[in-house]
């Protein structure tokens, strides 16, 4: 008979952490071409200084974003059990996104 720490050491992950790889690289896509198409907007719309600003903001927001998504991708593949995301890491990821939403849209008003 097994006890709860063998167990726990048996334990099989199963497909979790691929499907949490996965969507990390969905969700850094995403803040990508939002990215991209931020630049796009600032740079042939003649949005002025204002709308420069936000897309270099953009950009640098999008850098930090793919630096945690690199992070924790490269986290969940080398371990059969990874540890949870840090709580800053997490912080960092969900500020990022805001931001991004909010110099994206900044661009276009």
């Amino acid at each position: 008979m097994t006890g709860p720490a063998e167990a726990a050491q048996e334990r099989d992950p199963g497909l979790q952490p691929e499907r949490t790889r996965l969507a990390w690289r969905r969700t850094t896509l995403a803040c990508t071409v939002v990215a991209v198409l931020a630049a796009k907007q600032a740079v042939h719309d003649g949005t002025g200084p204002a709308g420069l600003i936000a897309a270099a903001l953009c950009l640098l927001v999008w850098l930090g974003f793919l630096r945690v998504a690199h992070h924790r991708i490269r986290t969940l593949g080398g371990a059969p059990r990874p540890a949870p995301m840090p709580v800053r890491a997490a912080l960092t990821a969900t500020l990022c996104t805001i931001a991004l939403a909010a110099f994206a849209v900044a661009i276009v008003v």
